[in-house]
């Protein structure tokens, strides 16, 4: 088989990638993210991914390359990406007190031979009402920083998270059930 490459710097994806059995190399992509023309966030985490996938599959060609993007819609309909710092995430996180965000998570598979499948998954997040301290708090960890929406879904970040609709891997950032249909699709053997 030919090496697998994850076009990402994210532990959280690698460990969901990792959990599947498959050996991989985590090569993050040149992308920036902020010079992408578009708006729709459903569109633009697709767009992304592909353009992730593409960057890394030209650097490492006759590789197998997984491309993925998460973005974050708040309640109030405004796209929510990395926070710049830590007075942008206490106002995303303010936005999504007490509220749904939609997670968007955009993914692509290229191949080998340059045939690339995409696709998305997107899920809803509720948040609990948060207080100015557990919002003083949460910033106090870092686990905000490169994060879509200044939030985690997995470890501490749940002690905010009210509900979840959805796929849970999705919303940590790599779908793994679209991966597998993905890979499928495209040719990438894993198990199944």
């Amino acid at each position: 088989m030919h090496p697998l490459i994850l076009a990402s710097a994210s532990p959280q994806r690698a460990a969901l990638l990792a959990g599947l059995g498959l050996t991989f190399s985590a090569i993050p992509s040149r992308i920036e993210e902020e010079m992408c023309t578009e708006r729709d966030p459903a569109q633009r985490a697709v767009r992304l991914a592909r353009e992730k996938a593409q960057e890394v599959g030209e650097r490492h060609r006759g590789e197998w390359i997984i491309g993925c993007d998460t973005l974050v819609v708040a309640p109030d309909g405004s796209l929510l990406e990395k926070p710049l710092d830590e007075a942008d995430a206490r106002r995303m996180l303010v936005l999504q007190s007490g509220g749904t965000s939609i997670v968007h998570s955009g993914l692509a598979v290229l191949s080998p031979a340059g045939v690339m499948m995409d696709g998305l998954s997107s899920s809803s997040v509720t948040f609990k009402s948060l207080s100015a301290d557990e919002i003083d708090w949460w910033l106090r960890t870092d686990l905000w920083r490169g994060r879509s929406g200044a939030f985690q879904i997995d470890g501490l970040g749940q002690l905010m998270i009210e509900r979840i609709e959805g796929d849970f891997t999705s919303i940590v950032g790599f779908p793994v059930f679209l991966f597998g249909e993905l890979a499928r699709k495209v040719g990438l053997a894993i198990a199944l």
